[in-house]
Parts: C-alpha cells; structure tokens; sequence
C-alpha cells in the first residue's frame, strides 16, 4: 500500500505525508511525467480517505488518479464518493 499525504513535491504531489511505496510512485511519475491529481485538491477529510480498515477503525488516502502533467490544468476537482456502494474497503476516487 503506497501512502501519500504532507509534503510537496515539485508540482507533482500536493500536501500530505509519503511512505517508501508512495516515493517510488513519485519516482515513476517524475520518470513518465504524470502528476498525481487527487493530492491538489482541500477537499473535506471525507472526501480524501480511499481505503478503511476492516471494522473501520481507521482510514488513509492509497488510491489516486494519475494523469500525465500536459493535462494537469484540465481537471477541476478530483476526490473520493465514500457513499458510494461497491462492496469493497476501497472507496471510488472521480474526477472532473
């Protein structure tokens, strides 16, 4: 599980913290010139989580959306629909 959260990273990553797998997608991104979309956006910490434990007992951001960086102007919001209903302890992450 790649975690990303508190930290910037030259306009490829927003705000958060990064584990070692969340540096290698760095890594990657920086290689194949993507950003990662779902770190830009202040959405409300509901909107942010993708994944709960089992029994719920706590929740972290490991899904996002990668795009390639030509295109980063493009998207207007990009968060996670923890309404949704998909029979699974991943949550589904859209963006516009």
């Amino acid at each position: 599980m790649q975690k990303l959260g508190l930290k910037e990273y030259k306009m490829l990553l927003g705000p958060g913290t990064v584990n070692e797998r969340g540096s290698r997608l760095i890594e990657w991104c920086q290689v194949n010139d993507f950003t990662i979309t779902n770190t830009w956006y202040q959405n409300h910490p509901r909107r942010q989580w993708t994944w709960k434990s089992p029994g719920d007992r706590s929740r972290n951001k490991i899904d996002n959306i990668l795009i390639q960086k030509i295109f980063r102007n493009a998207v207007k919001t990009s968060k996670s629909l923890p309404g949704a209903d998909c029979d699974s302890d991943h949550i589904p992450v859209i963006f516009r």
